[in-house]
């Protein structure tokens, strides 16, 4: 911790009073998440700076996964070490762990029930306008140069027509920003206010750094708690089981998903969906559900977990293999969330000042709006003409989803509740 940036004295009691209690009322996605951290902690409480929170955040976007969820570790662990930062992203999420795992179950056991489809069936189609509500979102965030459209269009014609892999586009784009900042530095730089020219920056000088001793020490406990949850799933269930086949495709996904939760969607929908884990319509649904629970957005991970393995339990009763697959997935899905974080918080200032890998991501970011139209158009196909034939319902609800989200700034947990009542609604027209 910097000597520059000092931070209160906060108990380990009043730090989990505060994550348990955000734990429950953290809705609203990233930004919300954020913003609400940014108001409860620096303006609130003045537990930690302005300075720190956004060299965080600026830290959090680094990395692979959950942003939101990395800063909760990363502000826990600066208030109270590695306890705090424990403490800080279990809260986060244990809330929304309980509520998924009930609204999967609901979708999985009761979704066939007239009345529930009908409320999962204007769900699932007010995602559509969600998604295309985080493309605008996205593009005005990550788009800030004319060259990083090409980066978004490259993406998508890659993934949509060439079927190119999402960490092969990631890794493609990691490769072009840097070579493009070598050769454009302006696109990457940062700007003086209201002007385009760059701001000149001194030479870094970072010092009190760790060793890398830590590194590996952080990352070595990190790979025994892997393995003392997940070896004894392979010993139990076989490596040819659905249960170990979830463990091991949630374990890489962590590592490739820049870009939050619309990237892990594009991952899912690449390998879970075509291997015919769940279907686009099941993928439709998780993600609307994740929207109605507090946490990330990413948690549509352990509806994906928990409807792969009831549809395919073994020897177990489906509810049994759902909660297993379901908790399964969210441990190897948030795992790596406190690695980065308790190996990485150490080097934050080095790591942030590095251009290289800030033009690298800033072209990651880029190529991420192309993969999320890419997962625009496949959810719209699928949602717009199904087998049955055209759904103009779904059609409408989109339509004045996308007006009230955009015109009107409705909150997705709200458009997601009236989403659910129109088509609970249409049962009975």
């Amino acid at each position: 911790m910097s000597e520059n940036d000092p931070t209160p004295q906060v108990s380990l009691r009043d730090a989990f009073l505060y994550w348990f209690k955000l734990g429950f009322i953290n809705f609203g996605g990233p930004a919300g998440q954020i913003a609400m951290m940014h108001k409860n902690l620096v303006d609130g409480r003045a537990w930690i700076s302005e300075k720190v929170f956004l060299r965080a955040l600026n830290f959090c976007m680094l990395l692979p996964g959950p942003e939101a969820h990395q800063l909760a570790v990363y502000i826990g662990w600066r208030l109270n070490g590695y306890w705090g930062g424990t403490i800080a992203g279990i809260c986060f999420l244990l809330p929304s762990v309980f509520l998924m795992l009930f609204l999967s179950w609901l979708a999985a056991a009761k979704g066939q029930v007239p009345l529930v489809a009908g409320i999962f069936h204007g769900i699932a189609a007010a995602v559509v306008a969600i998604v295309v509500e985080a493309l605008i979102r996205l593009s005005k965030k990550s788009l800030r140069h004319p060259a990083l459209y090409a980066f978004a269009g490259g993406s998508f014609v890659l993934g949509q027509f060439f079927g190119v892999s999402f960490p092969a586009i990631v890794l493609l784009a990691g490769v072009a920003g840097v070579i493009l900042g070598r050769l454009r530095p302006d696109i990457f730089c940062q700007k003086k206010p209201g002007t385009n020219e760059c701001m000149v920056e001194g030479p870094e000088s970072f010092t009190n750094l760790p060793r890398l001793s830590h590194l590996f020490r952080v990352v070595g406990i990190f790979v025994l708690i892997w393995l003392a949850v997940i070896v004894p799933v392979f010993a139990w269930r076989g490596m040819g089981d659905i249960l170990s086949q979830i463990s091991i495709f949630f374990s890489k996904a962590p590592f490739v998903t820049f870009g939050g939760a619309y990237a892990v969607l594009a991952y899912i929908i690449e390998h879970a969906v075509n291997l015919g884990w769940l279907t686009e319509k099941e993928m439709l649904l998780g993600l609307g559900l994740a929207e109605t629970t507090p946490g990330p957005l990413i948690m549509v991970t352990q509806f994906v977990g928990f409807i792969t393995a009831w549809n395919q339990p073994g020897n177990l009763t489906p509810l049994t293999a759902g909660i297993v697959g379901g908790l399964l997935t969210t441990f190897t899905t948030f795992l790596p969330s406190f690695m980065f974080i308790f190996a990485g918080a150490p080097y934050i200032e080095a790591i942030t000042a590095n251009k290289k890998l800030n033009a690298a991501l800033t072209g990651i970011s880029g190529a991420v709006v192309g993969v999320v139209l890419k997962i625009g158009v496949f959810f719209a196909v699928n949602t717009f003409f199904p087998a049955t034939g055209f759904d103009a319902f779904a059609v409408v609800i989109a339509l004045v989803s996308l007006v009230a989200l955009v015109r009107f700034k409705l909150s997705m947990h709200a458009l997601v509740s009236l989403s659910g009542l129109a088509g609970l609604l249409w049962q009975f027209v």
